[in-house]
């Protein structure tokens, strides 16, 4: 794990078994933005594409969303993100950390709500949204 007052840029995942959402952050700015999602089939996302944004911005540790339920305790998405997490860090050797991510997704299907976007979030960036929340609330945090 790297050095948190070392890392200057973080990328997001806000794992989901259709799509992916992402995020990238900077810690010397405290600014998060979302990026283009990503589609998965049955969670196994283009891995051609993670490479592509791991090159792209050249993380110093990657965020990935660890979906718990509100109790906290894990369910299967949990597990299967958390598999993500090490594919990742496994093909790419990027640092990783899971990252509660309860409460994003409402947050972000409420912003989009409140920007006026559609009640069945087709088409729009909820995802990436979650992402870059996670983002904010890390670096809020750290």
């Amino acid at each position: 794990m790297p050095d948190k007052k070392n890392i200057k840029t973080l990328l997001a995942f806000d794992y989901g078994t259709k799509n992916i959402g992402v995020a990238v952050a900077q810690t010397i700015t405290h600014t998060a933005n979302s990026l283009q999602g990503l589609k998965a089939k049955d969670g196994i996302p283009d891995w051609s594409q993670i490479e592509k944004l791991l090159t792209e911005f050249q993380p110093n540790m990657v965020l990935v969303g660890l979906p718990l339920n509100m109790d906290g305790s894990e369910s299967e998405l949990s597990t299967r993100a958390r598999k993500f997490a090490n594919r990742i860090h496994g093909r790419f050797g990027v640092a990783i950390e899971m990252v509660d991510e309860r409460l994003s997704s409402f947050a972000a299907k409420g912003e989009v709500m409140e920007q006026g976007g559609s009640r069945d979030y087709k088409n729009n960036l909820v995802d990436s949204i979650a992402a870059r929340i996670l983002l904010e609330d890390w670096l809020a945090k750290n």
